[in-house]
């Protein structure tokens, strides 16, 4: 009976979970990771899946009625887990890793269920904070200037974005100081060939064609070569055009070359030009003492990337962009609405007025979690064990006959080229080819390639938290063992 005058409860209409049937999930959704990590060669590297193959499997129409969690999770395992990319896999070597870590995954969760969102500090004081503190950390941890301002995006190429927005910002302040002003349209920035694509789309997102970014020639390191960057920039002035930006890259996709970045530190100086620092890969590095060499000249910089999300064992998506003077974020970004207006403190930072969104994620509390559960020590050590994996592969591979080192190995990736009987060129190129297509469709292993000096290379990019030297012996072994079998002459088809 209820009590007199108490009105009874309506029954939700809601079809949130309940906190007992949340927990029942959870467990068994946890339970479901913890065993995939447990056993994580357990499955292929890579799906044998055809394009719409999954798309085929799903219902056309949405679902109408509530689906048991139950349910949900063993349809995640029927239908979508046979087409998953296992990035976590130790043998996924294929790109720079992005596989993460448990302690990422339970930081993940978290964010999740607090689910707070970042526009002025008072929307979440801990997001703004933790994010303000934990970049600290990795400042110091990584050697940088303690006074750069650090602030989370999804990728590199966003920071980047924001970076030649930023850069265009001080040019038309300069401009305008002279008495003149910055024509958009006649705008130039400057990378090296072998620089991420992402420096390129920066520019055709502004609006001034990837034409406008030019690609300045490389040494035998495929690192950018400072006299031909210094040429590029004068001609480029004497044609009437603007220069604003150099981009150098510390550990470049194709091959973690390393760009001089003390010279082109100078080149830019003496041209006024805002200078970028893309060490989106191997930036973690930098926590190595012994791996700093790599780094001299960075103080110098105007911003710097780096992605905790590829070798520092954070989940996707995770990029931190650093910058030695903000102001020119926030006089690009900084539009407040009345609705946002509030009192502000010189303690309190507002995200959203040194970036194109207004909202962001809670990104820092998994950047933190991996932080703590790990230490820089912890971290250090699986580095360099990665870093000493690449260098034991690279010593088989210059010890073989039949195989070559097609890049110095500055970090952990190793590039390499298969050539049977010493053949070189179009047949180099092909027997590589039909080799790392061999080792891929094995399912242990899932590598990549690349374009060296106009010829094919194989990519070894050992990163992820998994893999061990019995993967990288085992991946030896199958190199061997299937090279034979595609040792064929390109030309006519035959052993």
């Amino acid at each position: 009976m209820m009590p007199e005058g108490r009105t009874p409860p309506v029954p939700s209409a809601s079809p949130e979970l309940d906190p007992e049937s949340f927990r029942q999930a959870g467990r068994a959704l946890i339970d479901w990771i913890a065993d995939y990590f447990a056993h994580p060669e357990a499955v292929s590297v890579f799906p044998k899946a055809n394009p719409g193959e999954l798309a085929d499997k799903l219902p056309a129409c949405p679902p109408v009625h509530p689906s048991p969690q139950s349910e949900i999770l063993a349809d995640f395992e029927r239908v979508v887990f046979p087409h998953l990319v296992h990035w976590s896999h130790p043998g996924f070597m294929a790109y720079f890793a992005a596989g993460g870590s448990a302690p990422g995954v339970l930081a993940d969760a978290l964010a999740a269920a607090v689910n707070n969102v970042g526009l002025l500090w008072k929307s979440s004081p801990a997001l703004a904070e933790l994010e303000g503190r934990t970049l600290e950390w990795l400042a110091e941890a990584a050697g940088l200037p303690e006074d750069w301002f650090g602030m989370i995006h999804d990728t590199a190429s966003t920071a980047t974005l924001h970076a030649m927005i930023a850069a265009r910002e001080r040019a038309a302040a300069a401009a305008a100081d002279a008495g003149s002003y910055l024509d958009l349209n006649r705008l130039a920035t400057y990378t090296s060939e072998q620089a991420h694509s992402s420096v390129e789309k920066a520019m055709a997102a502004l609006g001034h064609g990837r034409r406008r970014c030019r690609k300045v020639p490389c040494d035998g390191r495929y690192a950018m070569r400072p006299d031909a960057l210094d040429r590029a920039i004068t001609a480029d002035r004497n044609a009437g055009l603007t220069p604003i930006a150099v981009t150098a890259t510390i550990g470049t996709t194709a091959s973690t070359a390393v760009d001089p970045v003390p010279a082109i530190a100078d080149i830019a100086a003496s041209h006024g030009l805002w200078l970028h620092i893309d060490a989106a890969y191997a930036g973690a590095a930098a926590i190595l003492p012994e791996m700093r060499h790599h780094f001299e000249g960075c103080e110098l910089a105007d911003s710097f990337v780096v992605n905790p999300h590829k070798w520092l064992f954070v989940q996707m998506d995770c990029s931190v962009l650093y910058t030695a003077d903000p102001r020119w974020l926030r006089s690009a970004f900084s539009l407040v609405p009345e609705y946002l207006t509030s009192q502000e403190h010189s303690r309190a930072i507002n995200y959203m007025e040194c970036a194109i969104p207004l909202g962001r994620r809670f990104r820092a509390l998994k950047l933190w979690y991996v932080l703590r559960s790990f230490g820089i020590e912890g971290i250090s050590s699986v580095l360099r064990e990665h870093i000493r994996l690449a260098r034991l592969l690279a010593g088989w591979i210059q010890d073989s006959k039949e195989f070559e080192l097609a890049a110095p190995v500055e970090f952990a990736l190793v590039c390499l080229r298969y050539r049977p009987g010493g053949c070189d060129g179009v047949r180099a190129d092909a027997a590589s080819r039909a080799l790392l297509e061999a080792v891929n469709a094995t399912g242990q292993f899932f590598l990549s390639h690349a374009e060296l000096r106009g010829r094919y290379a194989i990519r070894v990019s050992i990163g992820n938290i998994r893999t061990g030297e019995a993967h990288v012996r085992r991946l030896w072994e199958l190199l061997n063992s299937l090279a034979g079998h595609t040792a064929t002459d390109p030309l006519s088809g035959r052993p």
